[in-house]
């Protein structure tokens, strides 16, 4: 039976790296978000940061990965205790990102912030860096196959091309064998829909197989 439940929202990651710079009297935070598939990859992100800046006085880390923004950690670098890591995690958190780690690199420009100063930078470097990444939404969606001859694929790949950018599903393989077969990832509501579109492109002849769901991005 063909559901019609909205797809399960999930926590938003960011694409590629971006990187933000901010002075704040006179100290430089040097701010980067990074995509991550798994802590160790984030890891990695913060230790080539730490090379990279090895002058500075602080690199301070928020780390957020897993599906369900499962595993989170946050590091204060040398700054005080709960000035840094912890502002830059809250900021991840109220934005519902995961798979991401953000650096924030400070240069002391020989002026005290205070606590709350230090808070305010650190998050606001993270918010600001935020704001400039390309942010992609996930949902958790139905996996679909739709078996076609050879003869009608490009014909129809065209319309499935077409079907998907309308209803936040995606287009995800396209596998040759015998027949092709293409892999969609469609939001429950909009399966009947679908089977309408394969059915009046294909005289009734073609129909979505439904095998599971999957976490997908979505365009």
């Amino acid at each position: 039976m063909t559901g019609t439940r909205e797809p399960e929202a999930l926590p938003s990651t960011v694409a590629g790296t971006t990187v933000h710079e901010l002075v704040i009297k006179k100290s430089r935070f040097i701010a980067r978000a990074v995509h991550v598939a798994s802590v160790a990859e984030a890891d990695a992100v913060v230790a080539a940061v730490r090379k990279e800046f090895w002058d500075a006085r602080h690199s301070c880390v928020a780390l957020v990965v897993g599906t369900h923004a499962d595993q989170q950690r946050s590091s204060d670098d040398g700054e005080p205790s709960g000035t840094a890591g912890i502002p830059m995690l809250e900021v991840l958190r109220h934005r519902n990102m995961t798979d991401v780690v953000t650096v924030v690199t400070r240069y002391f420009g020989g002026i005290l912030l205070g606590a709350g100063g230090l808070v305010r930078a650190y998050s606001s470097a993270v918010s600001e860096t935020l704001d400039r990444a390309p942010i992609v939404r996930r949902a958790l969606l139905d996996e679909v196959l739709v078996d076609v001859p050879h003869a009608e694929a490009g014909r129809i790949e065209h319309v499935l091309r077409d079907w998907v950018t309308h209803h936040d599903a995606v287009l995800d393989d396209v596998a040759y064998a015998s027949s092709v077969t293409f892999t969609l990832l469609v939001p429950a509501r909009s399966r009947a829909a679908l089977d309408t579109t394969l059915a009046t492109a294909s005289a009734g002849t073609l129909e979505a197989l439904h095998v599971g769901t999957r976490v997908a991005d979505l365009p």
